[in-house]
């Protein structure tokens, strides 16, 4: 399994589902509770700038890892997030690196096969949360998501999933039947029927 080549896959794909957006589509709700559209760009652009400075040496700066700003052109400051992460992770020798990453652990570091599969499995699941928010198809292969699934049942699912701090929700339970990406969603707490509109009644979903 090529974890590079997985997440230039998801990454690249958070990227397609963007260039969809209208300019009236930013402040939409997604299902990262509390966040809109554009809200939850710049936390994904910011945490690309955050991995890639991991990848150099420099992630126990807790600084890389803010929002990005995105200004009056979003999508374009996604797009170099994404190239900045991507190009990071590309050098042969990274694999051979050790990733300090403060927002998960501020004492272990983490193989960079480790660290890389943390960032392939958020932007699986942010991918989803940007194609539920603009209600478009998330276009990922089997192997992806199937590759996804094994590293969303590796993620605990203890205290760590409760609170406003949480990455991921406890899990739910999956729908008999359910399609590998579904698994995925569910085990990782976020519930595959959301929508939009759900969301504009009261209610808490996953926050991303």
């Amino acid at each position: 399994m090529d974890i590079r080549k997985l997440d230039r896959a998801a990454v690249l794909e958070t990227v397609r589902i963007l260039e969809q957006a209208d300019p009236q589509d930013w402040d939409l709700p997604t299902p990262c509770a509390d966040w809109t559209l554009r809200q939850l760009v710049a936390h994904m652009a910011g945490q690309h700038h955050g991995f890639a400075a991991a990848a150099a040496g420099n992630g126990a700066d807790l600084s890389v890892w803010r929002p990005a700003a995105l200004g009056d052109d979003p999508l374009t400051a996604y797009r170099t997030a994404a190239d900045t992460v991507l190009d990071a992770f590309a050098p042969p020798g990274v694999l051979t690196r050790e990733f300090v990453l403060p927002e998960i652990s501020d004492t272990l570091g983490f193989p960079a096969s480790v660290a890389i599969g943390f960032h392939f499995l958020d932007y699986v699941v942010h991918g989803w949360d940007l194609a539920r928010a603009l209600g478009v198809s998330l276009d990922l292969d089997d192997a992806t998501a199937e590759a996804a699934l094994v590293f969303a049942l590796r993620v605990p699912d203890d205290e760590r999933r409760v609170g406003p701090a949480a990455l991921f929700r406890p899990a739910l339970r999956a729908t008999p039947g359910a399609d590998v990406l579904d698994l995925v969603l569910t085990a990782l707490g976020r519930p595959p029927d959301w929508t939009a509109d759900a969301a504009r009644r009261p209610f808490t979903a996953p926050r991303g």
